[in-house]
């Protein structure tokens, strides 16, 4: 797949951060995505917290895994060390590049397929160990790139575009996260810029296993059975002697409303997301209230998004493992291979 750098022209009076840095210095590549897909928006607000905090762009590492979400690493933070694992294994890979060098800033990006169906015993350990991270999903409920099938987070009786309905329980990743020991917790929407900002820019600062899941819808599969101008239709009735889609750009979807209210979104097929905004004096610091909280307002159709749960007081899994403070790629020989008389006394310490 071809990647277009993006134009290096750019005003010369474009604002800088501490480090002189501009918004630029913090882009990618031009996204290939569909227009108006929320992951583009996502990047934009990446991008965003990480001017806003003055992260050196070297000192970050992104990872992914195989998605729509997965691809996005391009767009963004195109001077960071990036690495794109195989198909739900973003997680593992994350994990031992952190244990190997504890001195960066790991931002794993994954989706709803690639974390809730293959993935998903990969993204329990890594939440369970502690791993000094911001792992963000781009939860749009479908597989994008397969054509959209339902994603194992797709609502129970939510329709496809052939209005099929879903007959399966969905999986709550926000749920998952607080069950298994996330220290930062958090859900928003692609579109509300103001609120995601400061999410990631707190997952970014803490230490410890801070998650985000974030809505974002996709806009190539709003199309319905039964039309001509389908996708289907036009490929059942088409020889064609290549395969070539073409999306029509969609207008981004955005959302501004005040903490503690309810707001209906609605969405290019028609359909409406039902988000709750939390309140300013609701307490993020208990698990188990914010377990409820979540259970309670699902059973009233509404989406929860804001910072559900943190843990002021958190660590991460080298201070579990007991693990060396400097990265392995600047220790000597010595101290890596530390000889034959140490691994006997280990060995003897297991018997």
């Amino acid at each position: 797949m071809t990647f277009l750098p993006k134009p290096k022209l750019h005003h010369p009076k474009l604002a800088s951060n501490a480090l002189g840095f501009t918004r630029r210095d913090y882009e990618g590549s031009i996204s290939t995505l569909c227009a108006g897909c929320g992951h583009d928006s996502i990047s934009a607000a990446i991008i965003h917290a990480c001017f806003e905090l003055d992260l050196p762009p070297h000192r970050i590492a992104k990872l992914s895994g195989i998605g729509c979400s997965s691809k996005t690493p391009t767009y963004f933070l195109g001077n960071s060390h990036g690495f794109n694992s195989v198909h739900g294994r973003m997680p593992s890979v994350l994990t031992g590049a952190n244990l190997a060098n504890r001195e960066l800033i790991y931002l794993g990006v994954s989706g709803d397929g690639d974390s809730a169906s293959i993935g998903f015993g990969q993204f329990a350990h890594s939440i369970r160990r502690g791993v000094n991270m911001t792992y963000i999903v781009e939860n749009n409920g479908v597989y994008g790139l397969t054509k959209g099938q339902f994603s194992a987070t797709a609502d129970k009786g939510a329709k496809n575009k052939r209005g099929v309905p879903n007959n399966d329980e969905p999986i709550d990743m926000v749920s998952m996260a607080l069950q298994l020991g996330a220290t930062y917790v958090g859900r928003s929407f692609s579109g509300d810029k103001t609120q995601l900002v400061p999410l990631i820019k707190g997952a970014l600062t803490h230490k410890g296993a801070a998650f985000i899941d974030c809505i974002s819808p996709c806009v190539a599969f709003n199309n319905h059975e039964g039309s001509t101008k389908s996708f289907d239709y036009v490929r059942e009735h088409n020889a064609a002697v290549n395969f070539l889609d073409v999306f029509e750009g969609r207008d981004e979807i955005t959302a501004d409303y005040a903490p503690g209210t309810v707001e209906l979104v609605r969405q290019h097929d028609g359909t409406y997301l039902k988000l709750r905004k939390i309140a300013n004096d609701y307490d993020a610091t208990d698990r188990i209230s914010a377990m409820n909280f979540l259970q309670t307002h699902h059973a009233r159709g509404e989406i929860v998004t804001g910072l559900l749960y943190v843990d002021p007081d958190a660590e991460d899994m080298h201070a579990a493992l007991g693990t060396a403070t400097a990265p392995l790629n600047g220790m000597s020989d010595e101290a890596l291979v530390p000889g034959n008389a140490a691994l006997a006394k280990l060995n003897a310490s297991l018997r």
